[in-house]
């Protein structure tokens, strides 16, 4: 088996394969539509002693926000096998190569949407960002007041992007979007786009929505305080004689039942997407921590199987403006240890040291659970996309 970049030539064998995987027909207009979007350096293909394609992915360049920081992230997608090599290790070796090149291209962190969460959790990916999905019967909506502002539909994609990037990194694993995201997926569909503007006329908050059989589904929002927020609400409740209900979804620190007057409504916490350090030494050194007035350090001893560069122990040394770098220490010699799937959910995730310890996958002393603890931000994961 070997392992390369699909070539030009290959697209039509890739669509075979994904067509197979996904149980989907592809329309041949579609087809030949996409085809001027294919992108073959960013399909990788296993390959048999013959030339044959067995497995093949997308790793796709992307940049997402990482506590307000943005790093450069390798998107894992389009994963998929013909059944004669499944069980035969071919993803197992692409997930491998990729891990090496989203190194080498210092791609720190890497994220996938999961066909299983098991199977990813065994290549060290974990589940860092959960959403809220609501559904509201449309008379419990609060009706507009006396509010400011004015809502006006607009598609300009500046206008757009400057409110996202403003609330998108306010979260963990948000997309930086480019241009042609925009294009080819956000407004990409039938449906309105439209901006609230306050008082000064400055755009805060924006919906992308489509009505249909009574159900007005928000497919994209975003917004950069309550006001805006609250203006947004007031705009869909003027669709009462258009629709029954709303489906929408929000972080999970939403806190819009707490508002609303009844907040008996469907609310279910979706497990969504999972991702992964790709480099220890790499992210320690670029990500925002807390400051705390002096140089801490402590040893860490991570468990990789998958990606050999982090398998090993660390010193993390912090200094007091919460700058850190990683360096390799003794490997008998550590304060606290655990997999780089525990690693991914403290500093991707949001989930706490403590939490992780009492769960039993971080083991510590006080000392160096409390230092993580107090280096480590607290904030929301949060993916409004999907790839």
């Amino acid at each position: 088996m070997h392992i390369r970049q699909l070539k030009a030539e290959e697209y039509d064998e890739r669509i075979a394969l994904s067509e197979f995987a996904f149980q989907m027909k592809m329309p041949a207009e579609r087809i030949e539509r996409e085809r001027a979007h294919f992108r073959p350096e960013q399909h990788w293909g296993a390959f048999d002693e013959e030339g044959r394609l067995q497995s093949a992915l997308i790793l796709i360049p992307f940049e997402c926000w990482v506590q307000g920081k943005p790093f450069r992230m390798g998107g894992i997608a389009g994963v998929a096998t013909w059944p004669e090599a499944r069980r035969n290790g071919c993803v197992a070796k692409l997930l491998a190569h990729s891990l090496a090149v989203m190194k080498e291209q210092k791609q720190f962190v890497s994220m996938l949407h999961p066909f299983a969460f098991p199977f990813y959790r065994k290549f060290g990916w974990e589940l860092t960002i959960e959403r809220k999905k609501y559904e509201v019967p449309m008379p419990l909506l609060p009706k507009r007041g006396n509010s400011t502002g004015r809502m006006e539909r607009c598609r300009e994609i500046e206008t757009l992007n400057g409110i996202y990037e403003r609330a998108a990194s306010q979260y963990t694993g948000t997309l930086v979007r480019a241009e042609n995201r925009w294009h080819q997926t956000v407004l990409s569909d039938s449906g309105l786009a439209a901006v609230w503007r306050n008082d000064e006329g400055t755009p805060q908050g924006y919906i992308v929505y489509e009505v249909r059989d009574r159900l007005l589904t928000v497919r994209d929002w975003a917004y950069e305080n309550g006001e805006a927020q609250t203006a947004l609400w007031a705009f869909i409740a003027q669709h009462d004689s258009m629709a029954d209900r709303i489906e929408l979804i929000v972080p999970t620190d939403d806190a819009m039942p707490f508002l609303l007057p009844d907040p008996r409504f469907k609310q279910e916490i979706v497990p969504y997407f999972m991702s992964r350090i790709v480099d220890v030494a790499g992210i320690v050194q670029s990500y925002p921590f807390v400051p705390f007035g002096k140089e801490e350090r402590l040893k860490i001893r991570v468990r990789d199987e998958h990606a050999p560069w982090n398998d090993g122990t660390f010193e993390l040394i912090w200094a007091a403006d919460g700058s850190a770098e990683a360096v390799a220490a003794p490997e008998a010699d550590f304060d606290a240890c655990c997999d780089i799937r525990a690693l991914t959910a403290m500093l991707l995730g949001n989930r706490r040291p403590g939490g992780l310890r009492a769960a039993g996958l971080l083991q510590g002393s006080d000392e160096a659970i409390g230092m993580l603890e107090r280096r480590i931000p607290v904030r929301t994961p949060y993916l409004m996309d999907f790839f």
